[in-house]
């Protein structure tokens, strides 16, 4: 029988009864701290990288311009990661950044130069009709947020809203994860608010056969998805059309 460390991440802990600070009442402030704090860790331990990887797999003559929507998509940091690749590539994009809460579109606007034009909106993707249809649907960091049900109508969505692909990119829950990140915060030392739901959200995230699982009760054809760990302490899903 393993440890109670290691019994605490065999299931996943729904986020209702383990809440994340920075999903609740705070200031802007915090929230804005908060975001920037992870936009540090995305680029120390190599958070855009899957996202950027998948990209690179993009089938031949895409759409011109490709309209690429996140979901979630907090400071803005993965966009504009994303503008980079496209700008580097050559491809004409439209990025647009959906979050539910609205101090996100208001901090992303302030780190995001203007030049890049990069739409932010404040609401529920689910309820998004944009006048250009969605080739490409992105989140990271943000499927650990949702309850089950809530990622079983996110991956509806996707899979019928992008007209090309669509890529998760979230945490992998497991004890050794947890651990490797508070071996860095220890040494890096950021915002209140993530030394608070880091470890939450490791006991939030899911595994492999928990996505497999969401995936079948969504009704995507599981043959046409990858499941792909990366290194450190990511699990992402993805699916070409």
């Amino acid at each position: 029988m393993g440890s109670n460390a290691e019994i605490q991440f065999e299931l996943r802990v729904s986020p209702r009864d383990l809440p994340e600070l920075m999903d609740g009442d705070c200031s802007y402030e915090d929230f804005r701290g908060c975001l920037r704090s992870l936009e540090q860790i995305n680029r120390w331990l190599l958070g855009y990288r899957p996202t950027l990887a998948w990209l690179r797999r993009l089938p031949p003559a895409p759409p011109d311009p490709l309209h690429i929507v996140d979901v979630g998509s907090g400071g803005g940091d993965l966009l504009r990661q994303i503008a980079g690749w496209a700008r580097r590539r050559g491809i004409s994009v439209q990025l647009t950044g959906i979050d539910l809460n609205p101090y996100a579109a208001r901090a992303a606007a302030e780190s995001t130069p203007k030049q890049l034009g990069i739409a932010w909106v404040t609401g529920n993707a689910l309820e998004y009709r944009p006048e250009k249809p969605v080739d490409i649907v992105v989140s990271s960091l943000t499927a650990h947020h949702l309850e089950d049900k809530e990622i079983v109508a996110l991956l509806r969505w996707m899979e019928a809203t992008a007209q090309v692909g669509w890529f998760i990119n979230d945490l992998e829950r497991s004890k050794w994860n947890s651990r490797m990140f508070g071996w860095v915060e220890r040494i890096v030392g950021w915002h209140r608010f993530v030394r608070h739901d880091a470890p939450v959200s490791f006991r939030r995230a899911l595994r492999a056969q928990d996505w497999v699982r969401l995936l079948t009760a969504a009704e995507v054809p599981r043959e046409a998805v990858t499941v792909e760990h990366w290194r450190p302490g990511r699990l992402c899903v993805g699916r070409w059309k």
